[in-house]
């Protein structure tokens, strides 16, 4: 496969991965409305700043978490003002480097990945995406 659909492919990847862990966090947690509400919930001393939650341990940070699966693969998301899960290239390497076949990729690669799922994507601000609706 070429590098840009190699990065394509990592881009996609971590969005369901993104997907998943929000799922398995609200099946878990069933006051959560959103993934951003693990913010709420650590702020409120209701979970701890870090844990485990069903296959993942979690750390919160500044605005936002690193979720952890059992196979070791990262999803780092950060939360906007409005509670949107927003995510720049550094973090996308980064679930790249922790799948179970590390993917290293270019940041140019990622961002013609990036421009080329957009949409589904949007630049929120300068380098950091969010997914539309």
């Amino acid at each position: 496969m070429e590098r840009v659909g190699d990065a394509r492919g990592l881009v996609l990847g971590y969005i369901g991965a993104l997907n998943t862990v929000d799922e398995a966090m609200r099946a878990a947690i069933p006051s959560l409305q959103r993934l951003a509400d693990v913010l709420d919930l650590v702020q409120s001393r209701r979970i701890s700043r870090s844990g485990q939650v069903g296959t993942y341990s979690y750390s919160v940070h500044g605005a936002g978490c690193l979720f952890v699966s059992d196979n070791g693969t990262e999803v780092d998301v950060d939360f906007a003002v409005d509670g949107s899960e927003i995510f720049d290239l550094w973090r996308l390497r980064r679930h790249g480097l922790s799948l179970p076949k590390p993917l290293d990729v270019t940041d140019e690669d990622l961002r013609s990945a990036v421009q080329s799922l957009q949409p589904p994507l949007t630049e929120v601000q300068p380098g950091w995406f969010s997914v539309a609706g």
